[in-house]
């Protein structure tokens, strides 16, 4: 009786462990690249309902982030400006500008304006804006130079990577107090060298946490 199969069929097996080996390794491979906040993230910059220009208010004209970000020293969270926040300058300022019109109409019916959310950290992950803006972390060191941005875009990865590099080596990102809220100061480490960051971060008792419960709480 003749083989029903040829021969080279004892092979097929062989290939196809090695073959979903190499898919899925590619595979793998693909999804740990393309998929992670550097790729999907970083360059992100949606159209807001509003054109707001950070490289003029914060840049040109001066505007502490503090103003229209409250909270951002005080708790975990940055809110979003409201309506009233605006409105407090361009009720005097650019009144019947069209493009404010959705400031105004939320101003007046108290519905929020529809920010398009940028920077999201993710569920699973704890992060208090206060513990880092009040021992020496600038804005820049996570959202980039927003005063000169006229269309705010996601800067850094904000990855696990990422956040660990700087909780390993503070001493290469914090300020003077003084500087934090300057987007155009620079570190302690690049006015006066490392040594002197590492003395800050001595004197200041900063211990940044390096274990999964820091953040994964």
């Amino acid at each position: 009786m003749s083989n029903i199969f040829p021969k080279s069929a004892n092979k097929l097996p062989l290939q196809i462990i090695i073959f979903l080996f190499v898919f899925g390794g590619i595979a793998t491979a693909g999804v740990t690249y393309y998929m992670t906040p550097k790729y999907t993230r970083v360059g992100y910059a949606p159209v807001q309902p509003v054109p707001f220009s950070h490289a003029l208010h914060a840049g040109q004209l001066g505007m502490d982030c503090r103003y229209c970000h409250t909270g951002v020293d005080k708790g975990p969270a940055s809110v979003v400006p409201t309506a009233q926040t605006c409105m407090n300058c361009h009720n005097q300022v650019k009144t019947d500008s069209p493009l404010l019109a959705v400031v105004r109409k939320s101003y007046e019916t108290g519905e929020p304006v529809p920010w398009v959310k940028i920077h999201q950290v993710p569920d699973y992950a704890f992060f208090n804006h206060s513990a880092h803006v009040n021992r020496g972390v600038s804005c820049v060191e996570c959202h980039g130079k927003v005063n000169e941005m006229e269309v705010v875009a996601h800067e850094q990865p904000l990855s696990m990577g990422f956040c660990l590099d700087c909780h390993r080596n503070p001493e290469l990102r914090v300020r003077e107090p003084g500087d934090v809220f300057n987007l155009d100061s620079q570190t302690i480490a690049q006015k006066s060298g490392v040594e002197a960051g590492k003395k800050f971060i001595h004197d200041w008792n900063i211990k940044p946490p390096q274990s999964c419960s820091g953040c994964h709480r």
